[in-house]
């Protein structure tokens, strides 16, 4: 279902990470270190977000230093890297900021994110999420997780606002 008058209510975004702001494959080093590609489209979007004044929150279970030094050189600073319960993070962002569900955009795309999902006034994904986020999102992306996904969402509600660079 892609109602999309319901971008109008959104102030705040959150987004996972793996499958979301990258795509599902990781590439692992000899070292064992994992490597990840994320658009710079994405990117810029979530700079452009920051700087119209909405909240944004990163919740994920990697705990990669690289990504969280990304999201903060793109002003991102609630991040909550390393989650195990991402509905504990999700709450205490809430808290943190008095922020109403309803108003909350939520990126996910596996089973990790569901529960997030069911609370937000709009649950999205990524075109290639798993089935059981698929069906509870209110707004699929044509776009896959690591490909302008993260894009997609935050335009079509700064353009609403009229917010849009």
């Amino acid at each position: 279902m892609n109602n999309l008058e319901v971008f109008n209510t959104i102030r705040t975004f959150i987004f996972d990470v793996d499958g979301v702001m990258t795509n599902s494959q990781l590439l692992v080093t000899e070292s064992g270190d994992l490597l990840r590609s994320m658009s710079t489209r994405d990117g810029f979007a979530l700079k452009v977000a920051v700087r119209a004044g909405y909240h944004v929150a990163i919740i994920t279970g990697g705990s990669s230093e690289g990504v969280v030094k990304r999201l903060r050189g793109l002003g991102v600073s609630n991040i909550y890297a390393g989650v195990q319960k991402k509905i504990e993070a999700y709450e205490e962002f809430m808290r943190e900021f008095n922020l109403r569900h309803e108003h909350v955009l939520y990126m996910g795309d596996d089973l990790p994110d569901y529960e997030v999902m069911l609370k937000v006034g709009l649950p999205a994904c990524p075109a290639d999420a798993v089935p059981e986020i698929q069906r509870i999102s209110n707004y699929v992306s044509d776009k896959n997780g690591g490909e302008g996904c993260v894009r997609d969402v935050i335009e079509r509600v700064l353009r609403v606002h009229d917010k849009w660079e």
